[in-house]
């Protein structure tokens, strides 16, 4: 397992939204990203206001867990 960063993974979810959560999660990743498609077409993107910030939140959360587990 490779060590992730926090910073990084918020980063690359801050600009890519679910796809940005690939760095630091994959099944999150697809998740997040179906979860999104699914939705965006019947809620007008109106969706996208919760999987952006969620995708963030767990970006954070599976790098921090990652991190954890490699310092030690």
């Amino acid at each position: 397992m490779k060590d992730k960063s926090v910073v990084l993974a918020l980063v690359l979810t801050f600009f890519f939204g679910p796809l940005g959560l690939l760095y630091a999660s994959i099944p999150g990743a697809v998740a997040l990203t179906l979860l999104a498609a699914a939705g965006v077409v019947p809620t007008f993107g109106f969706v996208l206001v919760f999987v952006w910030p969620a995708s963030m939140v767990w970006a954070v959360i599976a790098a921090s867990a990652k991190h954890r587990s490699f310092a030690h």
